[in-house]
């Protein structure tokens, strides 16, 4: 297994944002990290890309362990997206991908922020700056910042919000498309149930801080006997008991 997690927790004073949660994701899959807001989703992945010291727990990336071994050489291979992360505003969009690109050690940058800027329809404010773009706009530079590595991981929050249904559309089959090209492990948080179903092989569903369900989507829609993902994860977020 790429990645595994175990007994992964983590305290803030006296409340427990995540519980000992375990999981494990195949390499080259991508898998959907499910649930309402505060359950813990957030402090999870910021604990796998080492921003968030866990209290208790390890996390294991290709037989490694995050915490016993060179961090910098597990976390070159990860990148992330969020549009809830701003990039610096000042910076036009082709600085900011310049500045991630030498972060990354980045080889023949300016050849890769062209590719990068083509594919993903950002060419034309490359010079543009970055605080000035529309929310759709700063979805795609994220994008594009979190592929300027060739990430092996990448972890993606919401990464169609704030999108029209035509964009968000173009990005999930980008999205679909690059995984399909490279040996890429993805893991995704969102709360678009269609992009969920599209998108992920499995998915993983969390409630204050646990665990609740995993599996396929078809799995825990059968499972819990509704028509799509989007019933299952209401009556799930919904009840009252932990499953």
């Amino acid at each position: 297994m790429f990645i595994q997690v175990k007994n992964l927790t983590k305290k803030f004073k006296n409340s427990i944002a995540v519980d000992k949660i375990n999981f494990h994701i195949e390499q080259n899959k991508t898998v959907g990290l499910l649930g309402p807001n505060g359950c813990g989703k957030t402090t999870s992945i910021g604990m796998m890309l080492g921003l968030i010291k866990p209290s208790e727990g390890e996390i294991i990336i290709d037989n490694k362990s995050l915490e016993k071994t060179d961090r910098v050489s597990i976390l070159s291979r990860m990148n992330f997206a969020s549009p809830y992360v701003e990039l610096p505003k000042r910076l036009t969009v082709k600085q900011n991908l310049e500045v991630y690109g030498r972060l990354y050690g980045v080889k023949n940058l300016r050849t890769k922020i062209n590719e990068i800027s083509k594919e993903l329809d950002i060419k034309n404010f490359l010079e543009k700056k970055t605080g000035e773009l529309s929310s759709g706009q700063k979805n795609r530079v994220t994008l594009a910042k979190s592929l300027i590595n060739d990430p092996e991981i990448l972890f993606l929050d919401e990464p169609t919000a704030s999108l029209d249904p035509d964009i968000g559309d173009y990005v999930r089959s980008y999205i679909e498309s690059y995984k399909s090209k490279n040996k890429i492990t993805i893991l995704l948080a969102s709360h678009n149930m269609t992009e969920v179903e599209r998108l992920c092989d499995s998915i993983i569903m969390m409630k204050n801080g646990k665990i609740i369900d995993e599996g396929t989507c078809e799995e825990i829609i059968k499972k819990h006997g509704r028509k799509n993902l989007e019933e299952a994860f209401l009556k799930l977020a919904r009840s009252n008991n932990e499953i």
